[in-house]
């Protein structure tokens, strides 16, 4: 335990100094009327059987502001709650991608990795997609938002509903500074060098140096680490971390390598693998489409496409089907 509370105040998982431009398939709706919306959803709801058609065609085509906008008038027509509402209209996957479009992008992502620490057993791997993946200031304002929704600390949710070494690299935390602009090429070849010498080199693995390079450093100097520690190891570090560790830890490390590496190029694969069976994950491809939708999911688009040679919007309408299929592919954006 002690070791995982010394990680889960170390972390950093900045993505450089500068703010990362938003790529988003969703975007405010021209010409915006939250009364008018609100009236319609209204109706939807009332009508017998439900308008679902209507209820996504406003919902999946109205940024996050505009959606509180029209809550806040539903609230003011029905007075009733507007979530409460749609739970009541609405089931299955449908609905879980609907309510998470009525939150903002951290309340969801807090959301969910508090849905991951239910029950008995933890959901890794939802943990790892969450955490690894989201930039510095995504972090600091998820745990944030956790806080006021859950009233308890990110970190000390994982870190209780997690053992041994198995730390999702995860729950940020993030009181240190972004990256420096100045390369420092010699730290970069030490922990090239440790990294080495912690693994591959030797006999058994020195986990706990390898927690710290990884959880310590900032993404930029970690992206040459990883291309400079080729000249100490025959094997890169994807390869180093196959053999070196396993299990869960073991999918950690990989899941932020990747990330560092190419995290739309991550996320279209999760979706890739999502729907290459007949059992399709929907929780999964809904987590990822509602939670980039508005930040970045055009340009995991284009990495789907080159990746798997054909469109997400393609793929989404040979694995889905109903109203969730139509949902999705307006949150989508369009063919490529």
């Amino acid at each position: 335990m002690a070791l995982v509370s010394e990680i889960l105040t170390k972390l950093t998982l900045s993505y450089g100094g500068e703010r990362e431009p938003k790529c988003p398939t969703v975007v405010p709706a021209y010409d915006f009327n939250p009364e008018q919306d609100a009236a319609k959803i209204e109706t939807a709801i009332k009508t017998k059987g439900v308008d679902e058609q209507t209820i996504i065609d406003i919902m999946t085509k109205r940024s996050c502001s505009q959606r509180s906008e029209i809550a806040f008038e539903y609230e003011k027509r029905a007075k009733k709650d507007l979530v409460s509402a749609l739970k009541g209209a609405l089931s299955g996957s449908l609905e879980h991608l609907i309510l998470g479009l009525m939150k903002s992008t951290a309340q969801y992502d807090a959301s969910e990795l508090k849905s991951s620490m239910k029950g008995l057993g933890t959901d890794e791997e939802s943990l790892n997609e969450m955490v690894c993946s989201r930039n510095n200031e995504e972090l600091k304002e998820i745990k944030k938002v956790y806080r006021e929704m859950f009233k308890k600390e990110l970190e000390k949710d994982v870190s209780g509903d997690t053992s041994g070494d198995f730390i999702p690299l995860c729950c940020t935390i993030c009181n240190r500074d972004e990256p420096s602009n100045v390369v420092d090429y010699e730290k970069i070849d030490n922990d090239a060098r440790a990294l080495y010498e912690a693994g591959v080199k030797r006999k058994g693995t020195d986990v706990t140096t390898w927690i710290s390079i990884f959880s310590e450093r900032s993404v930029p100097h970690l992206q040459k680490v990883f291309e400079r520690y080729k000249r100490y190891s025959p094997y890169d570090i994807k390869e180093s971390i196959r053999k070196e560790v396993k299990g869960d830890l073991e999918k950690s490390f990989l899941t932020l390598v990747e990330c560092l590496e190419n995290k739309h190029l991550y996320f279209a694969s999760r979706l890739g693998d999502a729907m290459k069976s007949k059992s399709v994950k929907e929780k999964v491809i809904t987590r990822i489409i509602v939670s980039r939708c508005e930040v970045d999911l055009m340009k995991v688009r284009a990495e789907f496409k080159r990746n798997f040679g054909k469109s997400l919007y393609q793929t989404i309408l040979e694995h889905t089907k109903g109203d969730y299929q139509r949902a999705l592919l307006n949150l989508c954006g369009g063919d490529d």
